[in-house]
């Protein structure tokens, strides 16, 4: 009988480096609510269902999540400041906390298809007082229209491990917890 893989899937970067205790905490987080979030055994769990369930678990590690839809239930987190110190370009994230300077975004399970994992590196990069960005994505997704199964973390991993060896893109952050929910 073939051994169960762990859950949750967990990846730090840079590989050179340890993963710090946050994010063994937060790794703690996903475990804490698989039976509601695992992607493999679950179908209807997108990204707003598993931060529903994964929210009281970081908002005891002292990260601030997104507690619904409405602009002032959202996180927001400045890019750029203009005249006078107003914010002039800002980005929305699924929780982030302030301490460790870890954002966190939770992506559905087409979220390497539609390249959500490009864009929330490139964020995650651009944010003022960011130093770490948790990416977490479903390890498994079957599409409705052709029931074809997508592995959005191992696709996601792959990017990742290419951008790290290739040296020909630089993030600005000083790690990236990839999760696989």
């Amino acid at each position: 009988m073939a051994a169960e893989m762990p859950y949750p899937r967990w990846k730090f970067y840079p590989t050179r480096l340890a993963a710090p205790r946050w994010a063994h905490d937060v790794v703690g987080a996903f475990a804490a609510v698989q039976s509601l979030i695992d992607s493999r055994a679950n179908t209807g769990v997108n990204s707003d269902v598993a931060l529903e369930h994964l929210r009281p678990g970081l908002e005891v590690l002292g990260f601030t999540v997104e507690s619904g839809k409405k602009h002032q239930q959202k996180i927001h987190r400045p890019v750029l400041f203009g005249e006078d110190g107003a914010v002039i370009v800002k980005y929305e994230v699924d929780a982030y906390h302030p301490e460790h300077r870890v954002v966190v975004e939770v992506e559905a399970g087409r979220g390497a298809a539609n390249n959500a994992d490009y864009r929330d590196l490139v964020r995650a990069s651009l944010m003022v007082d960011a130093d770490y960005l948790v990416l977490a994505m479903m390890l498994s997704y079957r599409s409705g229209e052709s029931g074809q199964e997508m592995r959005s973390y191992a696709r996601t991993r792959d990017r990742i491990d290419a951008i790290y060896a290739s040296e020909r893109l630089m993030l600005q952050l000083k790690g990236i917890l990839l999760v696989g929910y």
